[in-house]
């Protein structure tokens, strides 16, 4: 690894060994012009730009004022891994290199404006170039987890119709698997070390790339970003993202030029995107990314005391984890924030106990982006969203649309009437019938069911339909259920939310056996289901508890009935 990342742009990035201390400097500076000018348009006082790319309008500034000296000697990207070692871009050598993989993108793999690609890969390098680039070039993302199965695979470049993937040696195999049903695939652009018959090299055409890249002039309505978003029936929607919502930052984050910001997020999640692309530089923070496999909380608390990292992103099952673990040595830890499930206050007030720092939860989808959160200096009311954050009006609201009084359950929505907020999802997609069915009124419907307090903090209560949320995950029952039943002994199969202590929800399957395995013995029989299904589909989607039944209830239509079985669960707590 370290000779591949020496000999892959030597001018542009090296390997550390003695990480120090000294990059952020004073912590708090006077906020640049940057920042507060896309947070002008945040509150409502400028008006979204017709034009805006990222990458032109904020990237490049940055380096700008890099270069003149007028920002602190922060890098724009930390990368580190488990074998010691480091990657550091200033913002000038990361713009020099993402404008070289724009023309990796446009000349080698033969990619326009508007075409699509689909990017699957671990926590790397590339991956940010990739984004970059894209934004460059005008070309539209569709980011994918690398726990994807050739399943997944297919679907995504089927349903996106991309005419480029970009993936690592690991999944090539999977991908290759699938090329004769991949009929809008072009190209083929592998991230690694050696050749690949039929695919381009990344590292081999980044180190003859040109850096002379004139960025594609986009308007603030452009595509920009697709991610496949879970939901209660049938396959992964296309959730699609404009260039504008780029330009909300999140205060939330409370982000200077002289942070360090790690978020643990997967690069197939929205929330990396969000919390380790746009809202960290739009306000020149440093990215910092630790490559690791799976959550490892003594790696995690090791790697916050060895580096300047000064705020700090994982979902609460990662806090949850972390609290089991000594926590107390954290020097430049300031700010802590959490998201994507329910925060217990039990583990608030422990990692506030072992670290000194608060949690501020935060409350979004990929939908919406951060919609409520607890900002730094308001009153932290443990186990609530918080507030509205601008530019959204945030109101509980009944079946028909109407807000509800303050105390009453409701949904979670967002008003897009008289005005849409600009950071909102565009549609769904090739699917006009599931974008209007999230409107109710004045109001998009978020699906989630809370309350408002007298105070105006918003609080969850619950998913309005049968999609589970575990440690963060959004997994479909269909997708799990249509998993199951391609063993053959599943006769039927239901999968609902079961209570779990860690991950505060996990996927538990109902089954149904064929008559020739009901004799056979039951926990060699779950774990075989289990393997299936992660071989069938996602890993992270595999059922944790599964239970063999006789009869699955059903209404008088035949079709089964998820909510008697999640309450049944629900109510062993």
């Amino acid at each position: 690894m370290r000779t591949f990342l020496k000999s892959w742009i030597p001018q542009c990035l090296w390997i550390l060994r003695s990480p120090s201390r000294t990059f952020h400097g004073n912590n708090r500076l006077l906020t640049f012009q940057i920042t507060s000018h896309y947070e002008s348009i945040n509150q409502g006082e400028k008006e979204v730009p017709e034009y805006f790319n990222f990458a032109s309008d904020v990237l490049d500034k940055w380096t700008q004022l890099e270069k003149e000296g007028r920002k602190p000697a922060n890098p724009a990207f930390w990368w580190v891994n488990d074998k010691g070692e480091e990657v550091k871009w200033s913002f000038e050598e990361f713009g020099s290199l993402s404008k070289k993989t724009a023309n990796v993108l446009s000349e080698a793999c033969g990619l326009r404006r508007g075409d699509r690609i689909v990017a699957i890969l671990p926590r790397v390098p590339e991956w940010w170039l990739l984004n970059v680039a894209c934004m460059r070039a005008g070309i539209v993302l569709f980011p994918g987890t690398s726990q994807l199965t050739a399943k997944d695979i297919l679907y995504r470049l089927q349903a996106s119709k991309a005419k480029c993937i970009v993936t690592n040696d690991t999944l090539a195999p999977a991908v290759e698997s699938v090329l004769s049903g991949s009929e809008f695939l072009k190209s083929k652009l592998i991230v690694g070390q050696g050749s690949r018959d039929g695919w381009l090299n990344f590292k081999e055409l980044l180190a003859v790339a040109s850096a002379d890249h004139i960025c594609i002039k986009t308007r603030s309505h452009d595509p920009m970003l697709v991610y496949f978003t879970s939901g209660t029936t049938g396959f992964p929607k296309m959730l699609l993202h404009l260039s504008s919502l780029m330009v909300k930052t999140l205060r939330w984050l409370d982000l200077t030029p002289s942070d360090v910001m790690w978020n643990t997020s997967d690069t197939g999640w929205a929330k990396s995107a969000y919390g380790s692309v746009f809202s960290p530089w739009i306000c020149g923070a440093c990215v910092f990314i630790h490559n690791l496999p799976q959550f490892q909380p003594e790696v995690i608390g090791q790697t916050l005391s060895k580096y300047p990292i000064t705020t700090f992103c994982t979902a609460p099952t990662g806090f949850r984890m972390l609290v089991q673990h000594d926590m107390s040595r954290f020097p430049s830890l300031k700010h802590c924030v959490t998201g994507g499930e329910a925060l217990n206050p039990e583990v608030f007030s422990q990692w506030r106990t072992q670290t000194g720092v608060d949690i501020h939860e935060g409350y979004g989808q990929t939908e919406t982006v951060a919609i409520c959160a607890n900002l730094k200096g308001m009153k932290i009311k443990p186990g609530s969203l918080g507030k509205p954050v601008p530019p959204y009006d945030v109101q509980i609201v009944d079946e028909h649309g109407a807000v509800v009084p303050q105390g009453e359950e409701g949904t979670i929505a967002v008003r897009v009437k008289p005005t849409r907020p600009f950071c909102l999802f565009s549609e769904y997609l090739d699917n006009p019938e599931k974008t209007a069915a999230t409107l109710c009124g004045d109001f998009y419907l978020t699906g989630d069911r809370g309350f408002m307090d007298k105070e105006g903090y918003i609080w969850f209560v619950g998913r309005a339909d049968d999609v589970i949320n575990s440690a963060g995950y959004r997994i479909g029952p269909f997708e799990v259920e249509s998993a199951l039943m391609e063993h053959p002994a599943v006769v039927e199969a239901a999968v609902v939310s079961s209570p779990d202590p860690v991950r505060g929800e996990v996927v538990k399957a109902f089954v149904v056996l064929a008559p020739l395995y009901e004799s056979r013995d039951q926990k060699k029989l779950a774990l075989e289901l289990q393997q299936h299904v992660k071989k069938v589909t996602a890993p992270y989607k595999y059922p944790r508890k599964v239970e063999f039944v006789k009869e699955l209830p059903k209404t008088v239509t035949g079709k089964i009935q998820r909510n008697v079985l999640r309450g049944k669960e629900w109510a062993k707590v």
